[in-house]
């Protein structure tokens, strides 16, 4: 069911993209091959670093002008959807194939080009506890994946083609769907070529820099997925998670928020109990309370229709010790005119991601 959800919402997303209201429509494609290696980010992944990873990255793009007002104000950003083959280099990895819709944002006269890409990735060879228990990278053959791109870019160099040239950071993890999860984190270096298609010039459009002001807002929100404790083979168990926050619009990209959560996370009540049997020494009761509920701060990001929301938070209720009581979410949200929204969220403790939570909102 998650990955149905993940699917519409990245599809909903690069449609989205397709559907800019420009009279002209300007294209660009690129393909670059990289090369680079595994972080060890966690030493429960060193037997996993044997080799260095290489692949190619495929990009569409299309071009803004400024016919949205929110264009300008990121500089004319390009929206479009990149395709990643990764070959790991190593069998018990195996090879990576994904898809993603991305931002691309241009910096020192366009000449610097930073690539945000969040999408789906399918690997060729999950762990399996007979047949490939050493991969503990990759516990399901789906995968949560996220790319960045800093590159030096020129276009049109010789006619249509131009070059690109810089690092790029790939990440893929399932965020505790299913165990385990120790993900891995590419660096590596890319060189490639890009194609313009122009249908017409097209000069960027400045406008009047209009201040927003709203009042303070209220939002709800149910959010809901599947997870699982660090224990291979203790199962995945659903998650259910409301929300209520005030949010203050400070100007056109940002707003600021404050709000509460409540957690009903169904993976603990099976790990309280595993726990309470398996380490006695811990003096953990089988019927400790696996709920939990805490505060919060955030910050949302405001591009189009998308929103990027940052939050930190601190649970005040904490009866079973997991992971430790400070939490953070990244999220993605899509607005469905102008009270309704959906958002897509990884939440974590530091860097041990929890969760990706699937929700719907309402902004009042």
């Amino acid at each position: 069911m998650n990955l149905r959800v993940f699917l519409f919402f990245l599809l909903t997303t690069v449609s989205s993209f397709a559907q800019e209201d420009a009279p002209k429509d300007n294209f660009s494609f690129d393909a670059s091959a990289f090369y680079g290696s595994i972080l060890l980010h966690n030493p429960d992944i060193s037997h996993l670093i044997t080799e260095h990873p290489a692949g190619i990255i495929l990009g569409y793009n299309r071009k803004t002008y400024g016919y949205e007002d929110w264009q300008e104000g990121y500089n004319y950003p390009d929206l479009g959807a990149s395709f990643i083959y990764q070959d790991m280099v190593n069998p018990t990895l195996g090879k990576n194939y994904s898809l993603y819709a991305h931002f691309n944002f241009y910096f020192f006269k366009r000449n610097l080009q930073f690539r945000i890409g969040q999408g789906i990735a399918y690997t060729t060879n999950p762990y399996d506890r007979n047949d490939n228990f050493r991969n503990n990278a990759y516990g399901s053959r789906f995968l949560s994946s996220t790319f960045l791109m800093f590159n030096y870019q020129k276009e049109n160099i010789y006619k249509n083609l131009g070059i690109k040239a810089g690092i790029s950071i790939i990440h893929y993890s399932n965020a505790n769907v299913k165990a385990p999860n120790t993900s891995t984190n590419t660096a590596a270096f890319n060189l490639g070529l890009v194609y313009t298609l122009e249908q017409a010039e097209t000069e960027y459009i400045r406008k009047e820099k209009l201040k927003i002001t709203e009042p303070i807002k209220l939002n709800a929100v149910f959010r809901s997925g599947i997870n699982a404790s660090d224990n291979i083979g203790h199962g995945q168990y659903p998650f259910y998670i409301l929300s209520g926050y005030a949010d203050k619009r400070l100007s056109r990209k940002s707003a600021i928020q404050a709000g509460a959560d409540v957690f009903f996370s169904n993976f603990l009540k099976e790990l309280i109990e595993f726990q309470s049997v398996s380490f006695p020494e811990n003096a953990i009761a089988a019927d400790t309370d696996y709920r939990r509920a805490g505060l919060f701060i955030g910050h949302e990001l405001f591009i189009n229709k998308l929103s990027i929301e940052t939050e930190l938070g601190y649970y005040v209720y904490y009866p079973f010790d997991f992971e430790g009581r400070v939490y953070n979410r990244l999220g993605i949200k899509r607005y469905f005119g102008e009270k309704l929204f959906g958002v897509i969220s990884l939440k974590s403790h530091g860097a041990a991601a929890e969760a990706v939570e699937f929700g719907i909102g309402v902004r009042l």
